[in-house]
């Protein structure tokens, strides 16, 4: 079918570049079967084609950076977007850590309050805002749970997290579990004549302390490297 979808006929060419949809799809990490309903435009139940979105147009962007040039020159009518859209594909969306009340892996949050699902922010504002993280890609939102933490943070609040960090290596606020319980605690390591023991603070100073030794179920799942305290007014 014919199309005039410069993207559309951009993605066309590339795959006679690198030898059919299937070796692109390969090349990218995507669905070969999505890519070809996209170049043979065969028609959706919606009775319209696919066209190529924009989670498809930064995986072929990363991997072939002269694409998405071609694309915009093969029609004068979408060089006004040009802008935009790469500001669209070089977005960092930061997605919530795992989805529903409980987060994942068996893990009980109580008091959750639900969940802020996903951020999407410019590469230039995490790299301004967001600093000594082990990379823009391991970031993740935790939404604030329980009162132990206030006032540092509220139930509700946004917590951004690394995922690349999964040690406590030196005092901080962690995200971790212990058992089925999950925590966001200050973790304080403290060397003891049994050896190194991490304490578990609170902010809120209605809650004890408690210690996490050797033996126990514990798990580091990121450190918190940024919280937004939210406000009533």
């Amino acid at each position: 079918m014919n199309t005039t979808d410069p993207f559309v006929l951009a993605l066309q060419r590339l795959c006679d570049r690198v030898g059919g949809h299937d070796a692109l799809a390969a090349r990218i990490g995507a669905n070969g079967q999505s890519i070809y309903q996209i170049v043979s435009q065969r028609k959706l139940p919606s009775g319209n084609p696919k066209g190529v979105g924009p989670n498809l147009r930064a995986k072929i962007t990363q991997a072939f950076p002269d694409w998405l040039d071609q694309a915009l020159e093969s029609d004068a009518s979408v060089i006004p977007s040009a802008h935009s859209l790469q500001n669209e594909i070089s977005d960092v969306v930061i997605r919530q850590f795992e989805t529903g009340g409980s987060m994942g892996r068996g893990i009980v949050l109580a008091e959750q309050p639900g969940v802020i699902k996903e951020w999407r922010v410019s590469d230039r504002w995490a790299q301004e805002n967001v600093h000594r993280i082990t990379a823009t890609k391991n970031l993740a939102i935790v939404t604030g749970f329980g009162p132990s933490m206030q006032p540092l943070f509220n139930p509700g609040d946004p917590l951004l997290v690394d995922t690349g960090i999964n040690r406590a290596d030196v005092d901080g606020i962690y995200f971790f579990r212990v058992g089925e319980e999950g925590f966001v605690k200050q973790l304080q390591r403290i060397p003891t004549a049994g050896g190194l023991v991490l304490r578990a603070k609170s902010y809120n100073t209605l809650y004890d302390p408690f210690d996490i030794v050797a033996g126990m179920d514990f798990e580091v799942f990121a450190r918190v490297v940024k919280v937004w305290k939210g406000e009533e007014f």
